[in-house]
């Protein structure tokens, strides 16, 4: 009866650990996030308005590119107001109903990440390695296939990972993490987790295996046709936006790859632990802006435009 008791009458909010700062560490960390949430925000919308309001840049590679913003702009804002708050009040409370939805839709930002990035990368290998088929195979309608596909799986692949969190009973309240996720969550369960650890493992070595997979050859592909390339130009200016791509792919993949390690190694700093965490939330969100936004000179030169016309238009 006991235990039962603890299963149905566990509180209805969640207790979380927090980053156990000092006032004064913790005004100067909430000042630091609320810089780094305006920065993301301006920076990804204005990639965002730049690529919707000039037709010229409605190209399948920028119509790809749109989707990435899109994604940081929910990431990051499932984590900025929760941890900002946190730091501010020094809140260490949070609802279940809440907690599951930041989980769900930071699961959804970490996966919809790796998938656009391979899309992308599969575009600039059909761009690169078969210039003259590029218009023919990436039309409209195929591309809103891949789009389609990104997102639609992801959701689905997501959505069972929750439903076989939330048919498990809890007993438990105390989150050790900065955010809700869900292997933290599943260390509230006071239940087989099983099922759940399996579809887990195999959801991520699925994901990685597909999309890892898919962009080294992709990428191989492409270094060979650039070293058969003759013109120097075309060689350089392709192997730049393709290492600038890689260099995104490996960030993310190092950063999220080391987040799901450190569950399962118990002998891990928790700092370490949460730093790791935060920071797969933050990098991705800030530097995919500057590498595909200010550092492409077509999106660069079109977004100062724009904004000019907006801001100092009379």
């Amino acid at each position: 009866m006991s235990s039962a008791s603890n299963v149905y009458n566990v509180s209805s909010d969640l207790f979380l650990q927090g980053f156990d700062l000092s006032p004064e560490k913790a005004t100067v960390a909430f000042v630091l996030a609320t810089l780094n949430y305006i920065i993301i925000l301006f920076c990804n919308s204005f990639l965002l308005f730049t690529i919707i309001n000039n037709k010229c840049l409605h190209e399948p590679m920028h119509i790809l590119l749109l989707n990435l913003p899109i994604n940081d702009l929910i990431g990051s804002t499932c984590l900025f107001p929760h941890i900002m708050q946190e730091l501010l009040f020094d809140s260490r409370t949070m609802s279940f109903s809440i907690c599951i939805t930041q989980a769900f839709f930071i699961h959804v930002y970490a996966v919809s990440a790796v998938f656009i990035l391979t899309a992308m990368a599969y575009d600039r290998y059909v761009a690169i390695c078969q210039p003259m088929r590029y218009t023919t195979i990436m039309t409209n309608v195929h591309l809103m296939k891949i789009i389609s596909l990104v997102w639609l799986s992801n959701l689905t692949l997501i959505a069972v990972l929750f439903i076989l969190l939330l048919r498990l009973p809890r007993c438990r309240s105390y989150l050790t993490h900065p955010y809700c996720d869900n292997p933290s969550l599943l260390q509230l369960v006071c239940a087989d987790t099983t099922i759940n650890n399996i579809y887990g493992l195999v959801l991520t070595a699925v994901c990685q295996v597909l999309t890892v997979g898919l962009i080294l050859y992709t990428y191989l592909q492409i270094l060979i046709a650039c070293f058969r390339n003759k013109s120097s130009d075309t060689r350089s200016k392709s192997l730049q936006t393709c290492g600038t791509h890689l260099v995104v792919f490996i960030l993310f993949e190092c950063l999220g790859l080391f987040t799901i390690i450190s569950y399962r190694i118990k002998d891990i700093s928790p700092h370490l632990r949460k730093f790791i965490a935060v920071a797969a939330m933050i990098l991705p969100p800030t530097v995919n802006p500057v590498i595909y936004g200010l550092r492409t000179k077509e999106i660069r030169v079109k977004g100062i435009t724009f904004f000019k016309q907006k801001v100092f238009a009379s």
